[in-house]
């Protein structure tokens, strides 16, 4: 495969430049404006979405520079759907908004353009960005911003490296620097039909390897999520995790804390949702951050044989119906399955499980900031379920819960490798009959 390299202020090969991005000098990334390597990509236009196309093609007409960037990039060199189509430009949010009348600005942290289609369809529109730090750190006459990059030392535990606000814009190789994994650090022209790389994101797919954009201390201490989405990423993609990452995993762990709860809930449950809910939890738990989002649960794998525990029957259940069926696990059903062992080991001989149920919740919670409205719901699935393997619906098929009680149903059975109950094939033979009607209509 030809590989056309950019003229730029050094030239090294691909490795040794990732490794150079990776370390820097005592734990920095020291960054002045990097080599990009493009390549000609095995990439069929019809696998890309039309709408992220027509997006492109007009910011270009209207002078801006405009490519696919990040997962859907990343997904296309490996051969897998993209479930989303990003797109990174140097046209700044306002201008974004004037060029498309389907267009809305969201976000403060990160300021985005969302292009609206149809169907609930949205393009996610970026401008360019830098790493925010390298304005403050500019020496006088340094316009560009290129001269220290993204220079962060490590040696410093206490220094706070929290990224609260992420407006600065910037060039393409700054906008690539400043983002997490080198595996979504990739842009894809569209009219060169090439990919090109800055941060050694090429090779890392090759090397089926999850690794950091520059120190990964650091990256993690900018933002501790990404230790959530390293995982995330490894477990869904079936890669290795760079071994000086896995070091930070668990070396960084503790700075969960100090990201945005709602956000750490989010990661939790992409973690279940993405057909790879087994390992994503089983890399958490190994790597000790399950502990600090859900000590509860971390405590009963602590003390279980993790080859015959109950929660990884379940999670291999929540990945063998992703793979089988195209309707989606409800949230709630995702986590009450994730905590149904421990938690049912602590209703187990309580005369009041409502009560018990909200006293295990509670403690949950402390950690793990879980909406109350799914909470409830939780709670209705979980005292639903000795009355549906008994057979007494009653008037349990009235209420809104009912779907969702049934597929935690069908989830326990598969986990336990039993024969589904009446409620079950009935629901499932009354689900078909009304498939069948639908299409004969």
């Amino acid at each position: 495969m030809h590989v056309q390299r950019m003229q730029a202020p050094f030239d090294q090969d691909h490795d040794s430049h990732a490794e150079t991005l990776a370390q820097g000098d005592e734990g920095a990334l020291d960054v002045i404006q990097p080599q990009a390597i493009k390549q000609k990509p095995n990439i069929a236009r019809q696998s890309i979405d039309e709408d992220a196309i027509k997006v492109i093609k007009r910011l270009t007409r209207h002078g801006y520079r405009a490519y696919l960037v990040g997962g859907s990039v990343r997904d296309l060199l490996l051969g897998r759907k993209p479930k989303d189509f990003d797109i990174a430009t140097d046209a700044y949010p306002p201008d974004v908004r004037r060029i498309f009348r389907n267009c809305r600005l969201v976000g403060r942290r990160f300021r985005l353009a969302h292009i609206l289609f149809s169907q609930g369809k949205i393009i996610e529109v970026a401008t360019f960005r830098q790493d925010p730090l390298t304005m403050m750190r500019q020496p006088p006459g340094d316009t560009n911003g290129t001269s220290l990059g993204s220079q962060r030392h490590v040696d410093d535990q206490d220094t706070d490296l929290l990224i609260r606000n992420d407006n600065v814009f910037g060039e393409p190789h700054e906008d690539a620097l400043r983002r997490d994994f080198t595996i979504n650090g990739l842009f894809y022209d569209l009219d060169r039909d090439e990919v090109i790389d800055y941060v050694g994101g090429l090779g890392d797919l090759e090397r089926f390897s999850v690794r950091t954009i520059g120190h990964p201390d650091v990256r993690i201490r900018e933002d501790p999520v990404r230790m959530l989405r390293a995982i995330k990423f490894a477990a869904r993609l079936d890669f290795g995790i760079d071994p000086e990452l896995m070091d930070a995993l668990v070396a960084q762990r503790r700075e969960l804390h100090r990201a945005s709860p709602p956000r750490v809930f989010e990661e939790i449950l992409r973690l279940l949702r993405g057909g790879a809910a087994h390992r994503s939890i089983y890399l958490t738990w190994s790597t000790g951050l399950l502990a600090e989002v859900l000590p509860q649960l971390a405590a009963y794998l602590d003390d279980h044989c993790h080859c015959v525990n109950a929660t990884w029957r379940y999670l291999q259940a929540i990945d063998r119906h992703h793979a089988e069926r195209s309707r989606l696990v409800a949230d709630a059903v995702l986590l009450l399955a994730l905590l149904w062992a421990p938690l049912r080991e602590f209703l187990d001989g309580e005369d009041s499980p409502a009560h018990a149920f909200e006293e295990w919740m509670g403690d949950v919670l402390s950690h793990l900031a879980i909406p109350k409205r799914l909470k409830e719901r939780m709670r209705l699935i979980a005292l639903s379920q000795p009355r549906l393997r008994n057979g007494r619906v009653g008037k349990l098929n009235q209420r809104d819960f009912y779907p969702e009680a049934l597929q935690f149903l069908h989830l326990d059975c598969l986990s336990r490798g039993e024969a589904l109950p009446a409620v079950l094939t009935d629901a499932n033979r009354r689900r078909r009959s009304a498939r069948s009607r639908r299409r004969s209509a």
